[in-house]
């Protein structure tokens, strides 16, 4: 039984890392559609 927790638990840790990856990349997007190019030099203003 304990196999079958490890593979749920590995299954889990993969859709999460997948999710977390298109989250970035959607992020990523959307950031460089909205905003311009930010001066990494400057300290953020929020």
């Amino acid at each position: 039984m304990a196999k079958g927790k490890d593979d749920k638990a590995e299954r889990l840790a993969a859709a999460l890392r997948e999710n977390l990856k298109r989250r970035k990349a959607q992020a990523r997007a959307t950031d460089s559609r909205d905003q311009p190019k930010k001066d990494p030099t400057q300290a953020a203003k929020e």
